[in-house]
């Protein structure tokens, strides 16, 4: 599995509704960020790829962790500043 430089706690319980708001503020504030896919597990957790020139962006609805959460190569703090 692959390392992450940083990684955001976004709530500590998984939720759907928060999970697809948190894919569509990245989009709107990131320029270039391309979502690959949506997959889903059979556990119902869900996972958003996206690529950009600057790294690869994962956010989770993670079912058995339980939470919302990014993994980012990047820090995408000074977009939301």
């Amino acid at each position: 599995m692959k390392e992450y430089a940083y990684n955001y706690s976004i709530c500590n319980q998984p939720d759907e509704d928060i999970f697809h708001r948190q894919c569509a503020a990245l989009v709107k504030h990131i320029p270039g960020l391309e979502p690959e896919r949506l997959l889903q597990d059979v556990d119902g957790t869900l996972i958003q790829i996206y690529h950009h020139r600057r790294g690869d962006l994962l956010v989770w609805n993670d079912m058995q962790v339980g939470g919302v959460y990014i993994e980012s190569d990047f820090d995408i703090e000074p977009y939301f500043e």
